[in-house]
Order: C-alpha cells, then structure tokens, then sequence
C-alpha cells in the first residue's frame, strides 16, 4: 500500500487557457489530458497539479477536494480509510483512469484516492 504521487487540484472553467499558461509555468507538456463524460469535465495533468475544467455547477460537487493521491491499491486503501475512521464522499467508481475513491478524513481533509490501469 503506497501513495505514488500526489496532485494539487485546480479547478478552471477553459482548459485550453489554463493548460496553456501552467504548460509554460512548469516548462513542459501535459502527460495526460481526457474529458469525463459522466462529470461533464475535461482533466489535465502538468507536473503535480491536476487541472479540473468545466462550468461552475459542474466543478461545484469536487471543489472541495483539495488533492489526488495516485495509490498503487485502491483497494488496501479503501479498507484502511474506512478503519481508519474516513467518511467516504464517493465510493469506488470506476473513472477513465481506472478507479477512485473520495473520502474526508478525520480532521475534515477531503482527498481523492485513484489507481491508475488501463
């Protein structure tokens, strides 16, 4: 069980302006870049941030997600968060990436955990 990588969420509503200027911020391409059909949003990633676009009632339900962390086992992470005293926000779902998970810890910290697989 080990967290990956961890990425800063930004929440924009023009993904083209926003990946153009944190592109150049960081000084490199984004490595993934996909639309959510069922959440009505585009995502990006550039370095560790994650770029969440879309109209402001659609980013409204994930606003308050303050990082992604990419874990090797959603699973094994699933059941420590849930022992661990987490309150699930969003239950396993099966996302483009593969599959997250959405859960406010118990200092009120709410943080998705996703496995990336194909």
């Amino acid at each position: 069980m080990k967290i990956l990588q961890t990425y800063v969420r930004v929440y924009v509503n023009d993904m083209d302006s926003a990946l153009n200027f944190y592109e150049s911020l960081w000084g490199e391409t984004s490595t993934l870049r996909f639309k959510h059909s069922r959440a009505e949003l585009e995502l990006a990633v550039v370095g560790n941030m994650l770029i969440l676009a879309g109209s402001d009632p659609d980013l409204e339900p994930f606003r308050h997600t303050q990082a992604t962390f990419k874990v090797d086992t959603i699973h094994e992470f699933y059941d420590y968060l849930l022992k661990s005293g987490c309150k699930v926000i969003r239950g396993l779902t099966r996302v483009p990436t593969g599959t997250n998970l959405t859960v406010q810890h118990p200092d009120g910290t709410i943080l998705e955990y996703v496995e990336h697989h194909p």
